[in-house]
Formats: structure tokens, sequence, C-alpha cells
């Protein structure tokens, strides 16, 4: 399995720090935001995506709507 990328990110133009440890720097991730009727009908891959970002210091998993 290949390394994650560690950027800094940036949130409307605010730097991302962790809000556990203060950390600047991140990896990054989609997770499917399951719902109970998607998932009862087998339609997950229809469910809307979280980003995440993972600090590379403590592992704080922080979740963000993907707008785009």
């Amino acid at each position: 399995m290949a390394e994650p990328t560690i950027s800094k990110i940036q949130i409307n133009n605010i730097p991302l720090k962790c809000t556990v440890c203060g950390h600047d720097e991140f990896s990054t991730r989609k997770t499917l935001l399951n719902t109970k009727g998607l998932t009862f009908f087998g339609l997950d891959w229809a469910n809307e995506e979280a980003l995440n970002y993972i600090c590379s210091s403590c592992g704080f998993i922080h979740w963000f709507i993907d707008q785009g």
C-alpha cells in the first residue's frame, strides 16, 4: 500500500490546524455517509461523501461535507 500524501490544508482560505494537537499537516480520504434507506436497498454508492483530513501527528479525523 502506498504511503499517504501529507499536506497543509486550507478551508475557506484559513489554514486547518488539528483541534486536538494543533498540528497543521494532514492526509486526505473520502468516506461514504451511509443512510439506512439506501443501504437497505443496496444503493450505498448513491450516498453523499465526506472529505476527511487525518492529522499526521495524532490521527484525529476532521470531517467535511464534500462540496465539490
